[in-house]
């Protein structure tokens, strides 16, 4: 027999899970639509869409989605990759 506490702390590690699950395919499709802009040479787009993908990091590492560190390690992979193909 499993305790009420213990079915609710399932319940809230489902809704959690999932709740993680959709903001971290969210950030991961903003750095692929980076990526993309960045490797077509269509540099204008790619400064515009580079301030939501910082923001997005910057939220993900706020929630503890993603470390800090491993946050401020992927913006500066992105903006160097964006300055190399200028």
């Amino acid at each position: 027999m499993i305790t009420k506490s213990a079915q609710k702390a399932y319940r809230q590690n489902i809704k959690r899970r999932a709740h993680n699950a959709k903001q971290q395919m969210a950030f991961k499709k903003l750095i692929k639509e980076y990526k993309k802009l960045v490797a077509g040479k269509e540099l204008e787009k790619a400064k515009e869409k580079i301030s939501a993908v910082y923001k997005a990091l910057d939220k993900a590492a706020k929630t503890n989605l993603l470390k800090k560190n491993t946050a401020s390690r992927l913006k500066s992979r992105l903006t160097k990759l964006g300055n190399r193909n200028k």
